[in-house]
C-alpha cells in the first residue's frame, strides 16, 4: 500500500529568525513521519512562508502554502499534524476532520476551553476521523516499566497516584494523562481541587494558575493527587502508592525511575536506557497512530483519551469556582480559570498584568 500522505500545520519559527520558543514541535512531529514507511510528509503550511521554507529544506514536504484550509482542499491528505498554539486547535482540528481526512494528530494541551476540547472529540467521531493529541510520554521507558512493576504486584495493591509540575493545564496535562495510563484509563467520579493566579503567567498564550491542588477519585477506588507550582516540595514527579510499596518516576536526570517495594529496606534505582524527556518518544507516538491507523484500532493518544485529561484540568477550575466538589462528567464548555480572571474573581492578576 502507498505510505499515507501528511499535511503539517505550523512549521515554527527558525532560529535564526531570534523568535523561535518552545521545543521545536513541529520538527519533533517530522521525526516521527519519517520513522516510519507508512507515512510521508507531502504539504506544509505556516502562515509565514519562509518558515515552511526553512521546514521544506530539512524534512520535505512538495508543496507550501500560507493558508491551511488551502492545503487541506487541495492536497487530499490522510494524516493532518497540528503544531500550533492551543488556541488554535479546535478551529483547524474541526476543519481537517471535515475536509475529509483519515487522522489528525494535534498537540496538546487541546484547547483553551473544555467546550473547545469537546467539539474537536465530537467532529472526529462525527466525521470518523481518528484524533489523536501528543501525550508521547506513554512511551518513554521509566513510564512503561513503572506501569510493568505495578502491575507485576511489586508494591501490592494500587491505592494512590501522584503528581506534581509547574501547572495543570499545560504540564498537567501530560501528568493527568500519565494517571490514566497507570490505571488502565478508569474513569473519575469526582474532583476537588482549589487553585491560586499569583504567581502565573501565560503558556503559549493561555495563563496557567501559580498554585493549584487537585484531589479526585477513580471509579475503581484509587486516589489521585496533582500538587502545582514553582516549589511543591515533592521528590518525584509521579509516584505510584501501594499497599506495599511505592514506585517514583522522575526524581532526577540521573534516577528516572525508583523504587521501595516488597521485601526492600530502601530505595532501588530501576535501571533504564533513558529518561522522561527522550526524543524518542515523539517517534513512537507518531508510529503508533500510524499503526494504528492501518490496524483500525484505537491509539494509544487518541481524543477520548486526551478529553478525559482536560476534563480534570477544567474540573479542579471548576472545583476552584464552586468552592466545592465536582461530579463528572463536567457540566461546563468554558474554562473557569479564565472566566474568574475575566470578572475579577480573583482579582484578575497575573503578577501585575490585568486581564
Amino acid at each position: 500500500m502507498d505510505p499515507f500522505r501528511v499535511g503539517i500545520i505550523g512549521c515554527g519559527q527558525t532560529r535564526a529568525s531570534g523568535r523561535a520558543t518552545g521545543a521545536g514541535i513541529s520538527h519533533r512531529h517530522a521525526d516521527g513521519y519519517r520513522a516510519t514507511p507508512d507515512a510521508e510528509i507531502v504539504a506544509l503550511a505556516d502562515i509565514v512562508i519562509e518558515n515552511a521554507e526553512a521546514f521544506q529544506a530539512l524534512h520535505g514536504g512538495d508543496r507550501l502554502y500560507t493558508d491551511y484550509h488551502e492545503m487541506l482542499a487541495e492536497e487530499n491528505l490522510d494524516i493532518v499534524s497540528i503544531c500550533t498554539w492551543p488556541h488554535l486547535h479546535a478551529p483547524m482540528v474541526i476543519a481537517a476532520c471535515e475536509a475529509g481526512v483519515k487522522a489528525v494528530h494535534c498537540e496538546k494541551p487541546m484547547a483553551p476551553t473544555y467546550g473547545e476540547a469537546v467539539a474537536m472529540v465530537k467532529a472526529a467521531d462525527e466525521c470518523g476521523v481518528q484524533l489523536t493529541f501528543n501525550h508521547q510520554r506513554r512511551f518513554g521507558a521509566p513510564f512503561r516499566k513503572a506501569k510493568e512493576l505495578l502491575k507485576s504486584g511489586a508494591i501490592g495493591d494500587l491505592v494512590r497516584l501522584e503528581a506534581s509540575t509547574s501547572n495543570m493545564y499545560d504540564w498537567g496535562t501530560h501528568w493527568f494523562d500519565m494517571l490514566f495510563y497507570y490505571n488502565d484509563e478508569t474513569p473519575v467520579e469526582w474532583v476537588i481541587g482549589q487553585i491560586d493566579p499569583r504567581g502565573g503567567r501565560k503558556v503559549f498564550g493561555v495563563y496557567v494558575e501559580g498554585q493549584g491542588l487537585c484531589h479526585f477519585r477513580f471509579q475503581n477506588g484509587v486516589y489521585g493527587l496533582m500538587v502545582t507550582g514553582k516549589d511543591t516540595g515533592w521528590p518525584a514527579e509521579n509516584r505510584l502508592v501501594g499497599t506495599e510499596g511505592v514506585i517514583e518516576v522522575g526524581v532526577s536526570p540521573e534516577v528516572p525511575l525508583r523504587m521501595w517495594g516488597k521485601g526492600q529496606s530502601a530505595w532501588e534505582p530501576v535501571e533504564l536506557d533513558e529518561g522522561i524527556h527522550a526524543q524518542e518518544h515523539f517517534q513512537r507516538a507518531i508510529v503508533d497512530l500510524v499503526d494504528a491507523l492501518r490496524e483500525g484500532r484505537e491509539p494509544e493518544t487518541s481524543g477520548a483519551r486526551a478529553l478525559r485529561t482536560s476534563e480534570l484540568i477544567f474540573a479542579t477550575y471548576e472545583s476552584s469556582r464552586r468552592r466545592g466538589r465536582v461530579d463528572l462528567p463536567l457540566d461546563v464548555d468554558d474554562s473557569p480559570l479564565l472566566s474568574m480572571l475575566e470578572d475579577h474573581a480573583t482579582g484578575g492578576v497575573y503578577d501585575g498584568l490585568a486581564l
